[in-house]
């Protein structure tokens, strides 16, 4: 039986022993250079101005997958016939294998297109998405970074908003509503109460001069301690 390629072996040809030498060699020379690229530009990183570390430790990554982009470059012909054949059924299924593992990142992609459409939110804007909570720094076409008040970055995927609700606190003005909560006694004065509290928030200098005091009265299904 013939085992050539496009044989019973399919798109993987016969191995000889120096083709396996081969892709050792590649994997290993792949495996080195990327120890020796991480070792590099973490001592480049901490020889650099300070603003300059961080861009320098982001290229780890990139480099490391330049370097394993290169190696399957180098080991793909070495397994597979490069026959038309073989190379269009190759791309159909790394097509299918991408559709698979990006399809959360092309939901990102068109939620975020929605996001930009409808204006969702934009930069500067105090959202809440899930049980993240905090101000709009930049809105990529993946993901919105929002920062915390205990000043914590969050990078949200836009394909949430398939799923979650999105809060707006200020629907891009310059300023959102606050509320505070006081809790009285139940024997207290109504009257006297409102307009303390009335004249605490009217003096408060974070008041617009223009925006309204409101009070809102509520019962909680508790009270104080008798024991």
């Amino acid at each position: 039986m013939d085992t050539d390629a496009g044989g019973s072996m399919g798109l993987i040809r016969s191995m000889t022993r120096e083709d396996g030498l081969r892709i050792v060699a590649v994997l290993l020379t792949a495996w080195l250079l990327s120890a020796l690229a991480r070792a590099l530009l973490s001592r480049l990183a901490e020889g650099v101005p300070r603003r300059l570390r961080l861009p320098t430790l982001r290229l780890r990554p990139i480099v490391r997958l330049v370097i394993v982009a290169a190696a399957v470059v180098a080991v793909v012909p070495i397994l597979i016939e490069p026959t038309l054949a073989n190379v269009v059924e190759l791309a159909a299924a790394v097509g299918v294998a991408l559709a698979f593992a990006l399809k959360d990142w092309v939901s990102s992609l068109a939620a975020g297109l929605a996001t930009v459409l409808e204006n969702a939110y934009q930069p500067g804007d105090w959202i809440r998405i899930g049980g993240s909570y905090g101000e709009v720094k930049s809105i990529s076409l993946r993901a919105v970074r929002i920062v915390t008040a205990d000043d914590t970055e969050i990078v949200i995927p836009h394909n949430r908003l398939w799923s979650e609700p999105v809060a707006n606190a200020t629907g891009g003005s310059h300023s959102m509503l606050c509320v505070a909560e006081f809790y009285l006694d139940a024997d207290h004065d109504g009257a006297a109460a409102s307009r303390a509290l009335t004249d605490v928030a009217q003096t408060s200098v974070h008041r617009l001069a223009d925006s309204k005091v409101a009070l809102t009265v509520g019962e909680k299904p508790w009270g104080p301690s008798t024991g």
